[in-house]
């Protein structure tokens, strides 16, 4: 497999996988950390990148930062890795899902780490049946604990510490929905 997903067939043909595409959501960063993020989403793109900083009201000294990126099939993993660990960063990835994969979602906060969902065509987590029967069989006949084990692999507390950030840009471009349905 070639670097932007081609491989070259027996017969001389390049045949040419579709690139993935996605977005990274830088909620809150250090100013300081800013270039350093740029550099490291750039090695994993193999390319220069410049994002768009605007403050981030609810940390003071804090920036933001939306990135749509398009490369080969795992690069959302990729850039997920590059940027754990990093100290006061919040962040999510998402990778589309495309034609016979799955789309992913990697969240992450200082306190809780990383958190990583398959997610479907249109962005929606996805449990997988062997999550949900430990769930089950963990909760045994408790309801509150089916809730709890449910909560935990939909990545709640990710989203949870997330969601003040998602809405703390003014000028944000990504309009948010919850309790849908």
């Amino acid at each position: 497999m070639g670097r932007w997903g081609s491989r070259t067939q027996p017969n001389g043909d390049i045949v040419t996988a579709p690139n993935a595409c996605g977005v990274l959501y830088v909620h809150s960063a250090p100013r300081a950390l800013c270039p350093h993020l740029e550099w490291a989403v750039g090695s994993v793109l193999g390319r220069a990148v410049n994002f768009e900083w605007t403050g981030q009201a609810l940390i003071k000294n804090s920036q933001r930062t939306e990135y749509y990126w398009e490369a080969e099939r795992g690069t959302g993993a990729k850039l997920a890795s590059a940027l754990r660990g990093w100290e006061h960063l919040r962040y999510e990835v998402t990778e589309d899902a495309g034609l016979g994969t799955d789309g992913s979602r990697w969240m992450h906060t200082p306190d809780l780490g990383i958190f990583f969902g398959q997610t479907d065509t249109v962005g929606n987590l996805v449990i997988p049946e062997d999550r949900i029967r430990y769930a089950m069989e963990t909760a045994g006949a408790d309801a509150i604990e089916l809730h709890r084990e449910l909560r935990i692999a939909l990545g709640q507390s990710w989203d949870d510490e997330l969601d003040a950030f998602r809405h703390a840009g003014k000028d944000s471009a990504v309009v948010w929905l919850h309790n849908v349905g």
